[in-house]
């Protein structure tokens, strides 16, 4: 069980622990991975009524090739510590990773790993629960590198920006918007989340937007995150779910043109050349890892 699986995360679905409806919607999408929340979504008198639902749901529903998952709350709460075991006694098998919120320090990882760890034990599990972790304050970006490699059950870093303007003092008000700041507000945390992720070998995706209705402004912050290395990017509404889908999957086309270069670069290596001329594009090595990124990407896709 030491080895990471790899995952589709293009998109990733928030829906309420506490509805039912919307679960089982979630679960018909074309979502790559959802996470029924346990935290902001749920009022706190509805809290441990949304962990047998969410169970319910995990055990029942048609979830096809989707990533189960379930958003805790922060380990400051008195509801993480229940949140983890019921939800985890109760799916079992069922549950494929468990997304901790507000994670401050690598060793606010380990306790969730060592609980799940007591857990799988407890339980016999076959497959061992995934851990994503939201980056959501200023000092768990300050630590970011250290929690990107505080365990090998740590799956993905996300970009909580919502709860992160409020810690650092942003100046804005809509979650993931824009501001008058002259660029991409949000560049540098970005930019030291993804190296933070891409050092331990792990994925980087990108929060939420918080207008669902602004089409434009989900996709220009998509295309933001990918071209700095995100996977995916939550939707927070079922309308931003393909819009994700699209930005973060490669064209047919460049998935064919890379596997060429590729095809083409390692009948070249074989002939001892170090270097092909592919329609007057330049493969080397250096070229042949960039490519290698697109190939993966489409493999796991499908493409």
């Amino acid at each position: 069980m030491s080895q990471r699986p790899r995952r589709l995360r293009r998109s990733q679905l928030a829906v309420p622990g506490s509805s039912e409806k919307m679960i089982e919607k979630a679960a018909a999408s074309a979502a790559d991975h959802v996470f029924m929340d346990l935290e902001d979504a749920v009022a706190p008198i509805a809290k441990p009524a949304a962990r047998g639902k969410i169970v319910q749901a995990l055990k029942t529903l048609d979830w096809g090739r989707k990533t189960r998952c379930v958003r805790v709350n922060d380990l400051g709460t008195e509801w993480c510590h229940d949140d983890i075991i019921e939800v985890v006694t109760g799916a079992a098998d069922h549950l494929d990773t468990i997304m901790l919120p507000k994670a401050l320090r690598a060793s606010d990882v380990l306790f969730v790993d060592t609980l799940l760890a007591q857990l799988e034990k407890k339980l016999k599990l076959k497959k061992r629960i995934g851990l994503e972790v939201l980056i959501e304050e200023v000092e768990g970006l300050q630590n970011v590198d250290e929690i990107a490699r505080s365990c090998p059950r740590l799956e993905a870093i996300i970009f909580g920006m919502g709860d992160y303007s409020a810690s650092h003092g942003v100046d804005i008000l809509s979650i993931g918007g824009t501001s008058d700041y002259p660029g991409d507000i949000w560049h540098y945390a970005r930019f030291r989340l993804v190296m933070a992720a891409r050092a331990a070998g792990i994925d980087a995706v990108d929060g939420p937007f918080g207008n669902f209705r602004d089409d434009e402004g989900f996709r220009r912050e998509a295309k933001r995150a990918k071209t700095l290395g995100c996977v995916g990017k939550w939707a927070i509404h079922p309308s931003q779910i393909e819009p994700a889908l699209e930005i973060f999957s490669p064209r047919q086309s460049d998935v064919d043109m890379a596997r060429k270069m590729a095809a083409a670069y390692a009948k070249a290596e074989a002939d001892g050349i170090g270097s092909v001329n592919v329609d007057g594009m330049m493969v080397d090595a250096a070229s042949i890892r960039i490519l290698n990124n697109v190939i993966q990407r489409a493999d796991l896709i499908g493409m």
